[in-house]
């Protein structure tokens, strides 16, 4: 297992949707192998391909404190989400922040459905079907957006969003060609 880098928003594999996996091969286990590892350097509880700059559907987790019947880490292939309704109440900043390894030292309230159905396939292939609520329904939807080429923080509400778009130009998050290394660079989140 190797620990990748971790590339930051502005990096146009962020940005786009993420291709199905077609076969499940020892590029995709290498792969997911190194992302396991990765996210647990980074003291990540997710990490989507994209991330480490690969434009696959697959993202990784570990999130061990939830009460659903449902695995504690793992990896989704081609993942599903059916979501409950979201709130349209504003974000709490207490209650909703989020941040993301791609949005180093950064973290931004949004809203997010508390219920989540995830199905896709494990790595040898098999169906998962899980149901996941609450932190761990924001879990599966943070990871899944990646797949889609949207992170977090292009969802926030206009009171947020203006704050991101100043904290992004000052950090020059905005452009290609960053990344950091998780066990090497400074943890950007303090852990």
């Amino acid at each position: 297992m190797t620990v990748r880098p971790i590339v930051t928003y502005g990096e146009p594999v962020l940005h786009q949707r993420a291709a199905e996996v077609t076969t499940i091969d020892d590029e995709v286990r290498t792969l997911v192998a190194d992302m396991m590892e990765t996210m647990d350097v980074a003291n990540g509880v997710g990490l989507a391909a994209p991330q480490v700059g690969v434009g696959l559907r697959i993202f990784t987790f570990r999130y061990e404190d939830h009460e659903d019947e449902a695995p504690t880490s793992g990896v989704l292939i081609n993942p599903r989400l059916t979501l409950s309704k979201i709130s349209g109440a504003a974000p709490d900043p207490d209650e909703h922040s989020e941040g993301c390894l791609s949005v180093p030292s950064l973290d931004f309230p949004l809203q997010r459905a508390d219920y989540a159905r995830v199905q896709g396939l494990d790595l040898d292939g098999n169906e998962v079907d899980f149901e996941a609520h609450d932190w761990f329904a924001r879990i599966m939807q943070h990871e899944y957006s990646h797949l889609d080429g949207k992170l977090y923080v292009d969802m926030l509400d206009p009171k947020w969003t203006k704050r991101w778009k100043k904290t992004q130009k000052k950090e020059g998050l905005n452009r290609p060609g960053h990344t950091w290394m998780p066990g090497v660079d400074a943890d950007p989140f303090g852990h």
